[in-house]
């Protein structure tokens, strides 16, 4: 007997939501119901999936395998429906983004007079945070992450990569030098991040590795603002082309040690959590930011 595809739904929303009284209470079914299909699901693929306890569920081994999979398919075939719904009727209503201020203001928002032309009925939220957040807590439809996910919870959708380099102004570069190998950093201004140490790591090859672990000597939470330091004269920072490619482009930064970066690409995801009534509004967003945003 073949697996169905309630039967994967069932498994998926029993892990999202952590129990299969939740799970139950999502899928507008019973409780037994829900155990019910578990069982069935086990059975056909003679392997146990979920761990029962008074208290939770913990995923077997086998189990954390097949969710993938599982994912996948259910995903696949809620993506045909949505896409299916979209053609029949013209996506309406709020839609929240979240993205860290430097995306939001170098990549959505020049996209955004595009967008509303094309889709006049979804309004826009913009909201930005330089930190992880959670979407449920912060009444978030979808957030645009940059770097690796950790969310295995949420649905995710790659968008692209950003490179990133390491950049002076002419002006800071003219007044202090041009540093001609990494090691000459030691005796240049650097500005880094607060948080996060791994954003400090730089793609530097160099005698010890391929990533340099700077100690930074002015330090910005965000982005943006290590970006304004940098236009100022303020010292050598790395950051990715989404936020700088324009000045690049204009010479207000330049590229430093450009022999010795290695080609790191940040990948940018959206995620958000899977909501019917949600489906065609955010499948429209990131269909025209992926369609429209410049590959760097």
């Amino acid at each position: 007997m073949k697996t169905s595809l309630d039967e994967l739904q069932t498994f998926v929303t029993v892990v999202d939501t952590g129990s299969i009284t939740a799970a139950a209470e999502q899928l507008g079914q019973t409780v037994s119901g829900i155990s019910r299909s578990l069982s069935r699901l086990e059975g056909k693929l003679d392997t146990t999936l979920l761990r029962r306890t008074t208290r939770r569920l913990e995923l077997t081994e086998e189990g954390r395998f097949f969710l993938d999979r599982a994912r996948q398919i259910v995903g696949s075939v809620e993506d045909a429906e949505d896409e299916m719904t979209a053609r029949r009727q013209k996506p309406a209503g709020r839609l929240r983004v979240n993205a860290a201020a430097p995306f939001m203001l170098h990549v959505v928002v020049p996209l955004v007079g595009g967008f509303r032309a094309r889709f006049p009925e979804i309004e826009l939220e913009l909201n930005t945070s330089d930190q992880i957040i959670d979407l449920l807590e912060q009444r978030t439809d979808v957030a645009i992450r940059i770097g690796a996910l950790r969310d295995s919870t949420l649905h995710a959708r790659p968008l692209g990569l950003s490179r990133l380099r390491v950049l002076a102004s002419p002006a800071y570069l003219k007044q202090r030098g041009q540093p001609r190998h990494v090691r000459d950093l030691s005796r240049h201004s650097l500005l880094g991040f607060t948080f996060t140490e791994t954003l400090n790591d730089w793609p530097l090859r160099h005698a010890q590795g391929d990533a340099l672990r700077i100690v930074p000597t002015l330090l910005a939470s965000s982005g943006e603002t290590l970006r304004q330091l940098a236009l100022a004269g303020d010292g050598i920072a790395c950051l990715a082309d989404y936020l700088t490619a324009q000045d690049q482009s204009d010479g207000r930064l330049v590229q430093v040690l450009a022999r010795d970066t290695l080609d790191v690409r940040q990948p940018i995801n959206a995620v958000y959590y899977r909501n019917t009534q949600l489906a065609s509004r955010i499948r429209c967003f990131l269909d025209y930011v992926a369609e429209t945003m410049t590959p760097t």
